[in-house]
This record gives structure tokens, C-alpha cells and sequence, in this order.
């Protein structure tokens, strides 16, 4: 059974990275996946809910810079290691459409799915108008790593599924502070709706 999974998950990388090519999102898709590119947009965030968010703004921010941390470290330390499946781009580059350059060892779990599924909980919890347009931000994002060549599908989509529900362990956590900081009267967790 286990066999026939990752056989599975091979055939799907196979299509999402080789019969789906074409000009288009050869173009597209490495400007998306590439994280630096989107430096201005996560500065212009940062700006946004810090100084022009008010309180709710600035709450976020700290629970998006705990959550991306906690993600970001569990991923990449812990997981990884420990699962240690090679990368598509690794395990057969002369079999694939590789449109970036390869990354670390380990593909499992997605960093950029983990993260981005998880900053997309939090925006949208706080920001219910942005619900859905960070969590399609999300899946293009998570696609966009398979299609480079440098993931298989179950790796964004656990990846994804740990940064979804460790988020919301975070905000369950932040839920529970709250209210028990708004029973002792303080006022600090309190933002306007």
C-alpha cells in the first residue's frame, strides 16, 4: 500500500512538473516560488500591521512572527531530518524539469508550503477580508514547487497540513490568553472589531 502511495506521488510530480510544461509557467512559476521575490510584499506586510493596523495589526504581526518561527523550525530541523526524502531535484535531475536551482537534501516537508498555509491561517483569522486571497496565494505558491522540480505533491500538501494546524494551535493558544486576560481586566489583548 505504502509503495503504491509513493508511486502515486511520483506519477502526479511526473504531470504537475513534465506533461502540464509549457512557456507560460516556465516563466511564472520560479518568480513566485522564489522567496526573495517576495521581500518587498513581506516588508509592505510588516509596515501595514505595524503601523497603520492599529493594535490588531501589531497582535498579528507577533503571532505571525511566532507562528512562522515555530513552522519554519519544526520543518526544516525536525521533520526533514527525520523523514529524509530526497528531493526530486536531488534523486533524478536528469528526469525532470528543474527551473531553479535544486535546494537542500530533504523535500519533507515543504518549508514554503508549511509557512505560507500558516501565515495564510493567521491573515485570515485576524483579517477575515483576506481569507481567501492569501489562501490562494498559498496553493499557487505550494503548486509552484512542485511544477520547479524541487518537491513532490505530498510533500506541500503534509507541508501544507502542518502549517495549517500548527496555526491554529497558535491562535487556539492566543484565544485562551485572551480571554483569560480579558477576565483579570486587562485590556492589552483587546483590539476593535
Amino acid at each position: 500500500m505504502f509503495h503504491q502511495l509513493v508511486q502515486f506521488d511520483h506519477n502526479l510530480f511526473h504531470f504537475f512538473n513534465g506533461v502540464i510544461s509549457n512557456p507560460i509557467f516556465d516563466f511564472i512559476m520560479p518568480a513566485i516560488t522564489n522567496q526573495n521575490n517576495w521581500l518587498v510584499p513581506f516588508l509592505i506586510l510588516i509596515y501595514c500591521l505595524l503601523f497603520r493596523g492599529g493594535k490588531r495589526g501589531r497582535i498579528t504581526l507577533i503571532i505571525l512572527i511566532i507562528t512562522t518561527i515555530l513552522i519554519d523550525a519544526i520543518s526544516a530541523q525536525i521533520i526533514k531530518p527525520f523523514i529524509g526524502r530526497i528531493r526530486p531535484s536531488h534523486a533524478m535531475p536528469e528526469m525532470i524539469n528543474l527551473l531553479v536551482p535544486p535546494g537542500g537534501k530533504f523535500s519533507f516537508v515543504s518549508n514554503h508550503s508549511s509557512n505560507t498555509f500558516g501565515l495564510s491561517v493567521i491573515l485570515g483569522y485576524f483579517y477575515p477580508a483576506w481569507k481567501w486571497k492569501v489562501t490562494a496565494l498559498a496553493f499557487i505558491i505550494a503548486f509552484s514547487r512542485v511544477y520547479v522540480g524541487v518537491h513532490y505533491p505530498a510533500d506541500i500538501f503534509f507541508g501544507g497540513l502542518f502549517g495549517y494546524g500548527t496555526a491554529w494551535i497558535i491562535l487556539s493558544l492566543w484565544v485562551v490568553l485572551k480571554m483569560r486576560e480579558l477576565k483579570r481586566g486587562r485590556k492589552w489583548v483587546w483590539y476593535e472589531t
